[in-house]
């Protein structure tokens, strides 16, 4: 074999050496980027070099990254993480700041710019070009937008077709949260359920006897009782196995009279006033010889009752109310308006397309039938049966916003979640298809829980000082639904959820004496979406029933109001809450408008009828802040709740402006009398020269006062940067006005085809 020799270098360099410190320089290294995964929770496709869209105008503040999907969320890592400043949003523990549950995506959209074309993705699709864009339209509103022109052809169309395919399951135990509960189950072998084994207040679930017995004692119900006939569901598919019927009627009366009803839904007590009166929900009775049999004993032993009045009344929701359709076509108008529609219009013309979507038109009739009933409980004294079709729809909204009205406990946070499970969760309310979960039949999706959160906070609008709990956790309930870890929002009823569950069980190989151990959380276990900073924002500072403390000849004394009845000699509003309002505006007694001619200064009218007077005679004493509350139902007065429709739209956005502002100027306040409370409990006389000073409660860090900015409440205090009127909702980063560079999507929602973001498209016909 013969050698070969290296040939020898003929280069010669001609530059002088370069100098160098004698340290050797490394080249900067690919930051790794992994995301943060739940237990049970897999990734099973990403793509590198993505950039995700911030800015509207320019790509300046646009961040580059890895887009992953999981089998939980779509989640986007920054290659560079922004330089650290004050958060100006909520932080989620299950969720990262660029994180979006799967459940929460309403559309994914396809674009490649250079080839013109453009595709809605479901599961199991092909899809024939490459992409160089990504849109996903979330049910939350928001629109977010990704480019692929860096990344590698086939794994962004791989990372698409994923995420399409896992935000379709074709079963509702696909949903992550069945494996997430099963991987906590065996890897832990403990689960936290509804309740609290460390004590406390907690949410009644009304999954047990003892529930609705305690509801019945608080409410004075004496002439009702808890039934149990329908265990196992052997009667009713959609009720729950306990519920409230009239002390006079047997169960054997009752397994009777069942199938005269609509699915055997059975009449369910729902509240009781002090007065006697009753709230009661039925279903609507089939055939004409139930009809008879129910006026002659089911009727009666209603109408007994009631101690000293045998009134009862009938309200038609399927007559008064619009239906889950109407209420859906007025939704989806809403967001083409908010979201959509362009915002540089004038006032008039942009509050004149608000009406034409007919939501608040909605939520004015659904307040208007609502406080329709609260007189006839609380000013004629009558007993009152909402009737709907399959009671699972429009007498869920009527008869918690009745209990809203009347009841003050229900304007508590933990009063308000035991309304929410007790008249929607266990009622049967069918959140698996109003949700539209498995995006399945788009004809049974109606936010009708979102327009009951919007009629709640038209109240609390009204009179802030009612309630407990803030319009953020209203805002966050609402999102919470879309987040499929809790057995709030996933089932269709009380059967239902114990069916999936029992299914999931056998699935997961999990022995049966352990299987109540196995348990969906419901959405009241906070503590497993937010830490306890994050949940002083659900309380309202300027709720009116807590106690206050005073001195008294050198005692410490707690005054607290004093928690009146219902009674109609104590009602109305002050004068700076009436603005200007009168009786008339929600008088409450014409069909054919919400909101009957306004009598001048309240004065008698002639032809006055009895609830236009019992509403005249509300509206000019002083409101009960504890006691009932009638919202008024002028267009004025009913208007847009903008925190929660238009948090997410960058011009709307007001710097150091809105309710978040206020609200921090309310937490210094609040911190400032706290502070004052706590050094007259450790006065004890005037001091000498010889006697200690008082010690501090604690640290400024200790202080209950809740802050929007991360310093002392020592401090001067001042409006931080971060506050703003979406706070604490952050629009940058969602991309939905006609500036966008990317796709309008104007017209998308209603059914038109979506505009491509490219120029060589701009003229073309579709």
């Amino acid at each position: 074999m013969f050698s070969v020799k290296s040939p020898k270098p003929t280069f010669r360099s001609y530059l002088p050496p370069l100098q160098t410190d004698g340290k050797t320089t490394v080249a900067p290294s690919i930051k790794k980027l992994e995301p943060t995964l739940l237990p049970g929770e897999i990734v099973v496709n990403e793509a590198l070099f993505v950039k995700k869209c911030i800015g509207a105008e320019s790509s300046q503040n646009d961040l580059w990254g890895k887009l992953i999907c999981t089998n939980f969320k779509v989640s986007f890592i920054p290659q560079d993480a922004p330089p650290k400043k004050q958060k100006s949003h909520l932080s989620h523990v299950l969720l990262g700041e660029h994180d979006i549950p799967l459940t929460c995506l309403e559309q994914v959209v396809t674009v490649n710019d250079t080839k013109g074309k453009k595709k809605v993705l479901g599961s199991n699709q092909k899809l024939k070009f490459n992409p160089t864009e990504l849109i996903l339209y979330l049910k939350d509103w928001r629109i977010i937008r990704f480019c692929f022109h860096e990344a590698g052809p086939e794994t962004s169309k791989k990372v698409c077709l994923a995420i399409a395919h896992y935000s379709h399951p074709a079963d509702l135990q696909l949903l992550f949260g069945f494996e997430y509960q099963g991987r906590r189950y065996h890897e832990a072998k403990e689960h936290v359920n509804g309740s609290n084994p460390k004590g406390g207040l907690q949410t009644p679930i009304f999954d047990c006897p003892s529930d609705w017995d305690r509801e019945i004692k608080r409410t004075g119900a004496s002439e009702w009782r808890v039934c149990s006939i329908n265990e196992h569901y052997g009667i009713c598919s959609s009720l729950p196995e306990h519920f409230v019927v009239p002390v006079s009627l047997a169960d054997q009366d009752l397994k009777q009279y069942a199938s005269f009803f609509t699915d055997g839904r059975l009449p369910i007590w729902c509240w009781n006033h002090p007065n006697g009166s009753a709230l009661i929900r039925i279903s609507s009775i089939t055939e004409q010889l139930g009809q008879r049999k129910f006026d002659q004993r089911i009727f009666n032993a209603i109408k007994k009752s009631h101690p000293l009045s045998e009134d009862l009344i009938r309200a038609d929701m399927d007559k008064n109310l619009p239906n889950i359709q109407d209420i859906q076509s007025a939704f989806v108008k809403l967001k083409q308006h908010c979201i959509l529609d362009p915002f540089d219009e004038t006032e008039e013309k942009w509050l004149t397309n608000l009406e034409n979507t007919r939501w608040l038109e909605y939520v004015r009739m659904f307040l208007k039938q609502a406080a329709e009933i609260v007189y006839f409980l609380d000013g004629k004294n009558a007993s009152v049966l909402l009737q709907e079709e399959e009671d699972r729809d429009l007498n869920c909204v009527v008869s918690s916003l009745v209990q809203i009205m009347l009841d003050p406990h229900y304007r508590t946070l933990i009063g308000f979640q035991s309304l929410v499970q007790k008249e929607w969760v266990m009622a049967g309310h069918r959140f698996l298809e109003r949700c539209n979960h498995l995006k399945k039949n788009d004809k049974e999706e109606s936010p009708l829980f979102t327009l009951f959160l919007d009629c709640v906070w038209q109240v609390m609008n009204q009179y802030s000082v009612a309630f407990e709990f803030s319009e953020v956790y209203l805002i966050l309930l609402n999102d919470s639904m879309w987040v499929p870890l809790f057995s709030t929002f996933l089932f269709s009823s009380p059967k239902h959820h114990a069916q999936v569950l029992m299914e999931f069980i056998k699935n997961k190989a999990i022995p049966q004496r352990e299987d109540q151990s196995v348990v969906f959380p419901p959405v009241w276990e906070w503590s497993q979406q937010f830490s306890n900073r994050e949940q002083t924002l659900f309380s309202n500072l300027l709720f009116v029933g807590r106690g206050a403390a005073a001195v008294q000849k050198g005692e410490v004394k707690n005054f607290r109001r004093i928690k009146k009845t219902y009674s109609s000699s104590v009602r109305g509003t002050t004068t700076s809450q009436q603005n200007g309002q009168r009786a008339q505006e929600i008088a409450l007694s014409r069909r054919g408008s919400l909101i009957t001619e306004l009598k001048s200064e309240f004065s008698p009218v002639k032809d006055e009828s009895p609830s236009e007077r019992y509403f005249r005679d509300w509206f000019s004493r002083s409101v009960n802040m504890q006691g009932l509350l009638i919202p008024v139902l002028l267009p004025t007065h009913v208007v847009l709740w903008k925190l929660f429709f238009l948090r997410w739209v960058p011009e709307s956005c007001i710097p150091k402006g809105g309710p978040a502002a206020y609200y921090n100027s309310l937490s210094q306040l609040a911190n400032e009398i706290e502070t004052l409370q706590s050094k007259v409990r450790q006065y004890k006389g005037p001091v000498t020269e010889n006697s200690p000073l008082p010690s501090p409660s604690g640290s400024p860090s200790d202080k209950r006062g809740v802050y929007l900015k991360a310093s002392s409440p020592d401090d001067p205090p001042t409006d931080p940067d971060l506050l703003t009127s979406s706070f604490p909702f952050n629009p940058v980063g969602n991309l939905c006005w006609r500036s966008v560079q990317g796709t309008p999507i104007s017209k998308f929602l209603t059914g038109a085809k979506t505009w491509l973001s490219t120029e060589t498209l701009t003229n073309e016909n579709f």
